[in-house]
């Protein structure tokens, strides 16, 4: 599962992370609660094999074929790795359209007896993590306006991830972004080894959308306070 995350990052930390071939650089503004719907950036291929670009899309992938209201459309914000590629919601998509999508991390909620507990989830080292995702071209039927949207794949959990969720992101690294995106390598869709990963507990702020500050990101301490922002001694409780 993957319904909220961060991005946080320069245009010339995106181009040079993932070397775009955009000759216009996108307003870049950090979103430290990013939720389903929003607009999201999405790298594809540009001008042919080896070759990326960067746009946007919705967060929530619409099938070609969909023709009902979109309140009438399930979530798609996710597809399961092991399903993506038979699924009708997706199928279509997996096959011709896949993307890479950027994020500097995620949340996550574990179940503990006194409710819910957000985590947030980053790479340790990497600037960016980088989700498999793929992507549509939907049509509205009403206004004939075209809307690319998206959707992140996921699969089950690693051992470390499982502490938190059974569910997780696919992640991938730089060698795996080309064969992805033109092929469609479906041995890259499992979980990511567990050294990659770091998460730490943050405040239930997060829970609600409305609040989207860097702030988010600070290490919850068990007592109630936060622990403020720069502070090399991040809490990694997986470690």
């Amino acid at each position: 599962m993957c319904g909220r995350f961060v991005i946080d990052a320069t245009w010339e930390e995106l181009r040079e992370w993932y070397n775009l071939i955009n000759t216009t650089a996108l307003n870049l503004r950090p979103s430290y609660n990013v939720t389903p719907t929003q607009k999201i950036l999405i790298c594809a291929n540009a001008d042919g094999p080896g070759t990326l670009s960067v746009s946007t899309a919705r967060w929530g992938l619409i099938p070609v074929w969909w023709k009902k209201p979109l309140k009438d459309l399930p979530s798609t914000i996710n597809a399961r790795g092991e399903t993506v590629a038979e699924k009708p919601m997706f199928r279509s998509a997996f096959k011709h359209r896949r993307c890479l999508i950027p994020v500097s991390g995620f949340y996550e909620w574990l179940r503990t007896d006194d409710g819910k507990q957000p985590f947030y989830i980053s790479m340790r080292e990497d600037p960016f993590m980088t989700m498999a995702g793929i992507y549509e071209e939907w049509t509205n039927p009403e206004t004939g306006e075209i809307l690319t949207t998206t959707a992140i794949i996921t699969t089950a959990a690693n051992k470390w991830m499982k502490k938190i969720h059974h569910r997780m992101p696919v992640l991938l690294q730089a060698s795996e972004f080309g064969p992805w995106i033109e092929k469609g390598d479906t041995s890259f869709l499992k979980a990511c080894p567990e050294s990659w990963l770091q998460a730490w507990p943050v405040s239930k702020d997060v829970n609600s959308p409305r609040n989207n500050r860097r702030e988010n990101l600070d290490p919850f301490i068990p007592d109630g306070e936060i622990q403020k922002s720069g502070s090399t001694d991040m809490p990694d409780l997986f470690s």
